[in-house]
């Protein structure tokens, strides 16, 4: 048998990963300071969610490639509430956020074409890029006396005549970096020079860490075709409802076409289900209880953290502006140290698994409860 190239991943398990298997085969108890799966962090979901759901499952099945209209004037609201000012008929709803990415790279890219990347961030980008043929450029984001920033110089010298979009996450997973106005400036700019797309995934854009932080959104209107993602996975806290949404912006003539094409992608997988698009308009209203449960969770861990660490040398909390990931850099190799801590009951996520630069890096989720009991033995094992 005959397998693609586009599947051939290297699929032995790493050594952490491997640690962490035997330990719970073991039954050993693990303070897992990775959870990202907040279903599982012990937070109280309205119980209509339930009944909302069973009331779309008796609807009748009319399927609109785009979505069902309520559904996307429901995502409009959601906007509107933010002071965005965007039109039903420029979103398309997928049942994911990976999905939507490979629309999008389907609508932008052929075989071989390649797209721009941040580094660090989440390990997806190359997996479903190259689902699709294509290629992948990274460009740094450097951290620096007001935290991290894009290298706008490395991020245009990474651009090739085979370059097709620059893919933003604000905030970043997991540096917690919005990308700021003065570097939207410079990246449109840099778009429109070269005739690039832009896809900006906002799915944490909600959870803000500082107060004081600027609000700055990729879904407000922009003469660059520009495709701005996100989902209920983070808006409501609730990955297994699969549903996401695509805000598509730029220039008139372009962002018609980019529609056009995109409903006839997405008429081909008609992937959403009806229950959840019916259903929309209520269970966004029921998000704000949401949000505040897991707000106050990820404030009250990153406080936590910042406290406990701030007297330990060659330990150092970096800056993050929104999502629910901290980052420690360490003065010590991050693999081993993952393993060390791992023997001591604790695991965390070294720098490699986001494609840091340089060595030397955890990092830690803010959303699970026993997070206090985690940096205990985290601060035990640098104070000993």
């Amino acid at each position: 048998m005959t397998f693609s190239q586009r599947s051939s991943w290297y699929l032995q398990i790493n050594r952490l990963t491997s640690a962490l298997e035997e330990r719970r085969r073991r039954g050993d108890q693990v303070i897992d300071l990775t959870l990202s799966n907040p279903t599982q962090a012990g937070f109280a979901y309205p119980e209509e969610i339930g009944e909302i759901l069973g009331r779309g499952g008796r609807s009748d099945y009319r399927p609109q490639a785009a979505g069902l209209t309520k559904a996307r004037q429901a995502i409009q609201g959601y906007y509107a509430e933010k002071g965005i000012a965007v039109e039903f008929e420029q979103l398309l709803l997928t049942a994911s956020t990976s999905e939507a990415y490979g629309f999008l790279f389907k609508l932008l890219a052929d075989p071989g074409d390649e797209l721009l990347i941040p580094r660090p961030s989440y390990p997806l980008f190359e997996f479903l890029a190259g689902l699709e043929g294509l290629e992948t450029r990274s460009y740094p984001l450097r951290y620096g006396e007001e935290g991290w920033e894009v290298d706008i110089d490395r991020l245009a010298a990474a651009i090739t005549d085979r370059s097709r979009a620059i893919v933003l996450v604000s905030p970043n997973n997991p540096t917690g970096s919005f990308v700021k106005k003065r570097e939207r400036k410079d990246i449109e700019a840099l778009a429109r020079e070269c005739g690039l797309a832009l896809i900006a995934d906002e799915v944490f854009a909600d959870y803000t860490l500082d107060v004081g932080q600027e609000r700055n959104s990729f879904a407000e209107a922009t003469d660059v075709l520009t495709f701005t993602l996100s989902g209920l996975s983070k808006v409501l806290g609730l990955p297994q409802l699969k549903l996401s949404w695509i805000v598509t912006q730029g220039p008139e003539e372009e962002r018609s076409e980019a529609l056009a094409r995109l409903e006839v992608i997405a008429d081909t997988y008609l992937s959403v289900g009806t229950p959840i698009q019916e259903g929309l308009p209520e269970l966004l209203r029921l998000r704000g209880e949401i949000q505040r449960q897991i707000g106050a969770r990820i404030r009250s861990n990153l406080a936590f953290l910042k406290e406990e660490v701030s007297a330990l040398e060659n330990v150092r909390l970096l800056s993050c502006e929104g999502g629910w990931y901290a980052i420690l850099q360490v003065a010590e190799d991050e693999e081993k140290l993952a393993l060390n801590l791992l023997e001591k009951g604790l695991f965390a996520h070294p720098g490699f698994f986001f494609d840091f630069t340089h060595e030397g890096f955890l990092v830690l989720s803010l959303l699970p409860e026993n997070f206090p009991e985690g940096v205990k033995i985290l601060v035990e094992r640098f104070g000993s």
